[in-house]
């Protein structure tokens, strides 16, 4: 069940009743928390179905086409149901809204509110404007802060034991690809103390894996601060009890040094996983698409990492069809992936986006030749987790245990160091005469596999 991660008190009575439909990234899920929160305490009440509610908020994502498509369905369902009598309002926010605006209003008429990326905490306001029949301002946007907006007061709809942590706002890197900057505005780090303090909040609240994200995650203190200040940041962080695991995502390459190596490799408690979209490998390929780096400052890059911190799984994700890319180029990248061996990679299909400078590119590729591509490079990739999969067989990892499996008895869907929540693989744990509870992280003895999955039986509880 959600429920606040601080102490609060609320309403007796509910003003209404709500359902909330989240969309999109763990950035965006943070917001959504907070949006929640800030209804919960102000009185409203969340139920699990818009059918009857008095309002729905949907809260989109409007990265790429099919994010944007999803949050399409997901609008036009609600709205249906406002047209049937079903549902009284329907409140639409985040990026979606951000980046098309009153665009959207027009296009729909039906969504009674936007609130924009950087006007989530105007949501109750908006719901009072809304249950209240004041429809003068039906959009609410605001300039992206100087410092990102607090997220306290989340009502969390993640497990108790792990939690997002948003380190900063916005990026100011130009890809040519992303609309991110016009959606999420520049680089904004939120302070030091501001992080470890909603750090300590969600670990009183059960919290036992902090993930840290951002858009750009190495850039941390930049703009604040002068200079990056992510290690000194994970050893603030380290310090916080009742913490367990820390894993590191949205690494851009740029800003790894040194010193953040050895904060990684010399923690207890950072796992030793990084998440670093390098998007392709090919020397014009990244200069198209602005990247800032080379093939061989990633290739130094990726060895000093395996060197320096042992054990460490490496995701990335890689993108296949972008404007221009030869067969040449795109063999480069195959070959890439099959030298690097990522235990965990995802590759997208290049999305047009009119609002991007790639959208003015030449040499647009046929969608069938992106998917062609992509196909052929998950293809490799699978036979690389299939191989990496049988070698963790008779091997011993520290497993995170998500929740149980439905009709088994004592058999639980967990997570190793290798595997963040909803985009890698799974562990499935037979704990035996084992009492075992969600949150646990208990040793595993890796017996099986199942395609992506792995499977242990616990062998002893560890923290």
């Amino acid at each position: 069940m959600p429920r606040l991660s601080e102490n609060v008190s609320l309403p007796s009575a509910a003003k209404g009743t709500y359902a909330f439909v989240s969309l999109g990234c763990p950035k965006n899920l943070v917001d959504s928390e907070r949006m929640l929160g800030l209804l919960q305490i102000d009185g409203y009440r969340l139920v699990p179905d818009p059918d009857g509610a008095d309002f729905v908020v949907v809260n989109t994502c409007g990265f790429i086409e099919q994010a944007r498509d999803e949050s399409f369905a997901a609008i036009d369902e609600m709205l249906q149901l406002k047209a049937q009598g079903r549902l009284r309002g329907v409140i639409v926010s985040g990026c979606l809204a951000e980046r098309q605006k009153e665009q959207l209003l027009a296009d729909r008429p039906g969504i009674d509110s936007l609130v924009g990326v950087f006007a989530r905490d105007e949501v109750t306001r908006v719901a009072d404007r809304l249950l209240g029949h004041l429809d003068e301002q039906r959009a609410v946007f605001q300039p992206a802060p100087i410092r990102p907006l607090l997220d306290t007061d989340r009502l969390r709809i993640t497990p108790r034991h792990f939690a997002y942590l948003k380190i900063s706002e916005g990026c100011d890197r130009l890809c040519t690809f992303c609309a991110i900057p016009k959606m999420r505005g520049k680089h904004a780090t939120k302070p030091l103390e501001d992080v470890v303090r909603e750090a300590q909040q969600l670990a009183a609240d059960g919290v036992r894996e902090l993930i840290l994200v951002a858009q750009d995650t190495t850039y941390y203190g930049m703009d604040l601060y002068g200079e990056p200040r992510l290690a000194e940041l994970l050893r603030r962080l380290e310090q916080v009890d009742g913490i367990a695991w820390i894993r590191l995502m949205y690494f851009y390459p740029m800003y790894i040094d040194d010193a953040l190596i050895e904060a990684i490799a010399a923690s207890d408690k950072i796992v030793p996983y990084l998440d670093i979209p390098l998007q392709h490998i090919h020397d014009e390929m990244l200069r198209r698409m602005a990247r800032r780096v080379t093939q061989r400052e990633t290739e130094e890059l990726l060895a000093r990492l395996r060197s320096r911190i042992p054990g460490l799984t490496l995701r990335t994700t890689l993108i296949t069809g972008f404007p221009g890319e030869t067969a040449d180029q795109f063999e480069a990248l195959v070959d890439f992936v099959r030298t690097q061996r990522f235990q965990r990679l995802g590759v997208f299909t290049y999305s047009c986006e009119p609002d991007t400078p790639s959208a003015n590119l030449p040499d647009h590729l046929p969608e069938q030749l992106k998917n062609e591509r992509r196909e052929r490079l998950m293809e490799v990739q699978q036979q690389i987790a299939f191989e990496w999969n049988q070698a963790q067989f008779g091997t011993r990892k520290h497993v995170i245990l998500d929740r149980p499996v439905p009709g088994e008895s004592n058999v639980w869907i967990g997570r190793s160091h290798a595997d963040a929540p909803d985009i890698d693989a799974l562990v499935y744990v037979t704990g035996g005469k084992k009492r075992l509870a969600a949150g646990d992280i208990v040793t595993c003895e890796i017996v099986a596999a199942r395609e992506y999955d792995l499977i242990g039986v616990a062998t002893g509880k560890t923290l």
